[in-house]
């Protein structure tokens, strides 16, 4: 028999030897794939103040000192902050960022100083950490190595779970009689389990969560032979990044690092020794002491490592009794901070690169095209224009409206914010990509743009920006049903030109010009510059009476802002797993129009927002030359605006999630929204104007009539025009 049981044993150690192995050689925990946004520039005129800069520093691992020593180190001035790069072409070397005066209406970036005595245009820092994904499980994870964690935070968890961690063999006999007479006296809340860090690791990254004599024994086993095939503190290192911290929303929280995001919005080095213990004290119980939930519990769990550590000598009484008395303060929510939405959207398109990746230990890097500055402003712009529509409109709470908000590069298709709705904790449907929605108006550039592009086609047809059009109650007959659309308040201009007709986007001159260019066209360009499916040529696609997402718009606004070609839409820009380079799969540009036809409609979409239905952007402060439109579904059920600069575009939806009347229109909601956000996206930055291709002549022209103006016209602007299709007369009426 004993030679049985020695034969059994041997086998269970072979057994649990090749597999532990099996699972080092792949990693012991699973090798993830950290996301990341675009590195963090600095440059005069960026919309940001001292505060903001402080957090957007934190959020990269920057450490705030009284003064910056030291690369990765921040220091808060009166007027400045002073930082040391860690990355970089300027790493190692202090820069000084000065800011407008406090108080004032702007608050922007004034200067970057180089001591001693130089400036310079701009600072490249490092990329943000956005989050770690791990196969399709819906994780928060931050992995620190060892050496950078503060000696508080490694000092207090093994205080709270392993004190004698650096001298037992991977299990701890003492600490298992100490935890059971701990129990059933109840003197000391924070010895309150036998497991050691080496066997909660094992747990938590080899076994199953069942409470079984079996699985506890392979657990021990388990420990023993890690024990004697990785250090102390690689085996130390893999527990503070996996140690589960409980769950923030639908992600279940992982690691020391990801924990002090989550729960003080702090990144690890700049954790307080409470916050350190708090940190510590959740370890055993998440669930029934996380702080934000039960306070009391918490407090008192803190207080109790902190005794603890005093006991063990790790930290004296003073310091245990300052940190003691530090009311226990935490942020509510972290989850909407790391662009969920955009993550999720980049997961997605990445997920066969990520179902079940090891790549022997090597992690992937996805770096994305996320501005994290912009995705904060634009974070910000969505939540407040939410709170001030739900005011408005005094609906109920359980019914709130909702927004999402697209921000790219036009230029390039860069997605750089993503917003999905107003709280990712609540609610994790992305309207920005799923939100099928009727787009209204904003469909109406593109019926201008048709019908240009077959006047450049057909020499015999004419149209253009200076065409008038009779805007007055029309009866269409199509298919041999008659149709008579009317104008947003019933207002007719009449005898109007096509760029005052799109500025106002009145609906009975967009009907004529789509009857020009042809239903079927308008729906073909449509779908090829969206990228989505080709809606129905029916008459009221002019009016956009079929369905399309921000994302959709976004992509179709990138044809104008880009002289004809559709930049496709995309927010990865490399993948990375060690040295290997894994191609990314993406679209090409595809030209969708003419550039001239392309400048041409954006030219005329600049009077939306100088005279028409978008001026409101001018009123509230947004001066940059700018182009856009307007749009409203039937019943006032969705509300949006599409506007671009030549280096931004920006589409935001407001609507129900019901398909509810929002009861409000795209200048009502969706503009105050996309002015907020572009008014400080671009705060005091120089930008470009819109430069006409060559074929394009600009010609002043009479605002009412379309033809050339005379000194006698009350206004008069400057027209654009394909090469040959001026206006030869001169306006009569002035």
């Amino acid at each position: 028999m004993a030679l049985l049981g020695a034969s059994a044993a041997l086998l269970a150690h072979r057994t649990l030897s090749r597999q532990l192995d099996e699972r080092l050689a792949e990693g012991l925990t699973p090798a993830p794939a950290m996301v990341f946004g675009a590195p963090l520039e600095l440059l005069p005129g960026l919309g940001i103040d001292r505060t903001g800069l402080a957090a957007r520093l934190d959020e990269l691992g920057y450490a705030r000192r009284d003064h910056a020593r030291r690369a990765g180190e921040y220091a808060v001035e009166p007027d400045a902050l002073t930082l040391i790069p860690r990355e970089g072409p300027q790493e190692g070397r202090i820069a000084r960022i000065r800011f407008a005066p406090a108080g004032g209406a702007d608050r922007y970036v004034t200067a970057i100083e180089m001591p001693p005595g130089r400036r310079a245009e701009r600072l490249v820092l490092d990329a943000p950490h956005l989050s770690t994904l791990h196969g399709r499980d819906r994780r928060r994870r931050r992995t620190v190595p060892l050496a950078e964690m503060p000696d508080d935070v490694v000092r207090a968890v093994l205080a709270a779970e392993d004190h004698r961690f650096f001298t037992h063999p991977g299990i701890d006999a003492v600490r298992i009689a100490g935890a059971a007479v701990t129990n059933l006296t109840g003197n000391r809340s924070y010895l309150v389990g036998a497991s050691t860090l080496t066997q909660q690791l094992i747990k938590n990254t080899l076994l199953s969560p069942e409470q079984t004599v079996r699985r506890k024994l392979r657990e021990q086993a388990l420990a023993l032979l890690l024990e004697r095939r990785l250090p102390k503190p690689r085996i130390l290192e893999l527990y503070l990044n996996e140690v589960y911290l409980g769950h923030r929303g639908s992600f279940a929280i992982h690691g020391v690092a990801q924990g002090a995001r989550a729960l003080f919005g702090k990144d690890l080095r700049n954790l307080t020794l409470g916050e350190a213990a708090t940190l510590a004290g959740l370890i055993r119980a998440p669930q029934t002491h996380a702080p934000h939930r039960y306070p009391e519990r918490a407090t008192d769990r803190r207080n109790g490592v902190l005794q603890a550590m005093v006991d063990l000598g790790l930290v004296t009484p003073d310091r245990a009794m300052t940190a003691a008395r530090e009311p226990l303060t935490t942020v509510t929510d972290t989850a909407d901070r790391e662009a969920p939405y955009l993550v999720d959207f980049v997961r997605a398109r990445v997920e066969s690169r990520l179902d079940g990746w090891r790549g022997g230990g090597r992690a992937l890097r996805i770096e994305t095209t996320v501005d994290l500055h912009l995705q904060r402003l634009a974070e910000a712009a969505v939540r407040e224009g939410l709170d001030r529509i739900a005011d408005r409109r005094g609906a109920p709470p359980e019914t709130p409206p909702q927004a999402a908000l697209v921000a790219v590069d036009p230029r390039s298709g860069a997605i750089r914010a993503m917003v999905g709705g107003r709280s990712y904790q609540e609610s994790q449907f992305n309207r920005a990509e799923h939100a099928r929605r009727q787009p209204g108006s904003v469909v109406k550039p593109f019926v201008y743009l048709a019908a240009l592009e077959r006047a450049a086609r057909e020499p015999g047809m004419r149209f253009t920006p200076a065409s008038v059009i009779d805007d007055r109650p029309t009866t269409f007959r199509f298919g041999g049903r008659p149709w008579r659309p009317v104008n947003y308040g019933g207002v007719y201009d009449g005898p109007v030109t096509a760029r005052a007709a799109l500025a106002r986007s009145r609906n009975v001159a967009a009907v004529k010009v789509g009857e020009l260019a042809g239903f079927g066209a308008v729906a073909r360009l449509w779908a090829a510059a969206s990228g989505g499916p080709t809606p129905p040529a029916y008459p009221s696609i002019v009016l956009g009476s079929f369905e399309s997402t921000p994302l959709e718009v976004a992509a179709a606004y990138t044809v104008l802002a880009n002289r004809g070609v559709r930049a496709p839409l995309h927010a990865v820009s490399r993948i990375t797993a060690g040295e290997e380079v894994i191609p990314r799969a993406g679209d090409r540009p595809q030209p969708v129009a003419r550039a001239d036809s392309a400048f041409l409609v954006t030219s005329m979409l600049r009077s939306t927002l100088d005279t028409g239905t978008a001026a409101a952007a001018r009123r509230n402060g947004f001066a940059h030359d700018a182009a856009g439109k307007t749009g409203t579904s039937n019943d006032l059920r969705d509300a949006w605006f599409a506007g671009f600069t030549p280096t931004l575009l920006t589409v935001v939806w407001v609507g129900m999630d019901d398909d509810s009347p929002l009861r409000l229109t795209g200048a009502e909601a969706a503009l105050p929204i996309w002015t907020a956000f572009m008014r400080r996206a671009l705060a005091k930055r120089t930008l470009p104007g819109f430069m006409p291709p060559s074929r394009v002549n600009l010609v002043d022209v009479c605002a009412d009539t379309g033809l050339r103006a005379t000194h006698r016209c009350p206004r008069s602007i400057a027209g654009a025009f394909a090469a040959g299709a001026e206006p030869g007369a001169r306006c009569p009426q002035h």
